[in-house]
């Protein structure tokens, strides 16, 4: 293994390991996340989005549940799909969700769709067909790198989307450090959310951005 490769994965190692330690210490979780999810629904690029794409919450990851279950019921007025990933392999399958009955826990102690619903191709979405992705990681930076767990779930999900989809990660403000080292796989957010920012990333690619354009 190359020598750059080596400090670029002993630098993600050590970013994960403060961030993972800060965020079991963020006080009031669900009072700040609902700042957060707010913050995420008061965007233009979410209220006009007609497809979006949440992450379930789990552990100690900023609270997703409320928002999704208020927006499966203000969605289907206001004609929004709502949906969620479900693992498949080493892969995430995107599925149209109903009701929040719909959920089971399945890998990694993750909310998933139960396994009898997802046999109903009707609830299947293409990843192309989403049009905004709440993005869960570890850590973010303002440049719109993000530093997940290291499996790769969602860096193979979001190289399929649509170039127009927009991307937003969402997170404590622990969560955010000055740089991020991105390897050539890894995708960058359009926005980062925060309790108290909302922060544009404006780099021109998502695969490895070029930082002078952030």
């Amino acid at each position: 293994m190359r020598y750059d490769l080596l400090m670029n994965n002993s630098e993600k190692k050590a970013i994960r390991d403060a961030v993972r330690l800060a965020r079991g210490e963020q006080r009031d979780k669900e009072v700040v996340s609902r700042m957060a999810t707010a913050r995420l629904l008061s965007m233009p690029e979410y209220q006009n989005a007609r497809c979006v794409l949440w992450y379930v919450d789990v552990r100690d990851e900023l609270r997703t549940q409320q928002a999704i279950a208020e927006e499966l019921k203000r969605g289907s007025g206001e004609g929004r799909t709502i949906a969620v990933p479900y693992c498949r392999g080493d892969e995430l399958e995107i599925f149209r969700l109903h009701g929040m009955e719909d959920l089971a826990v399945g890998k990694f102690g993750i909310l998933e769709p139960r396994v009898e619903l997802r046999g109903d191709s009707g609830r299947l979405i293409e990843p192309q067909e989403i049009e905004l992705v709440v993005v869960p990681g570890v850590a973010f930076d303002p440049q719109g790198g993000r530093l997940g767990h290291g499996r790769g779930f969602y860096d193979r999900l979001l190289a399929q989307v649509g170039r127009e989809t927009v991307l937003v990660g969402l997170a404590f403000e622990c969560q955010l450090v000055c740089e991020i080292p991105l390897a050539e796989h890894d995708v960058s957010m359009d926005w980062v959310v925060t309790p108290h920012q909302t922060i544009r990333c404006l780099g021109d690619t998502r695969v490895h951005v070029d930082r002078e354009d952030c």
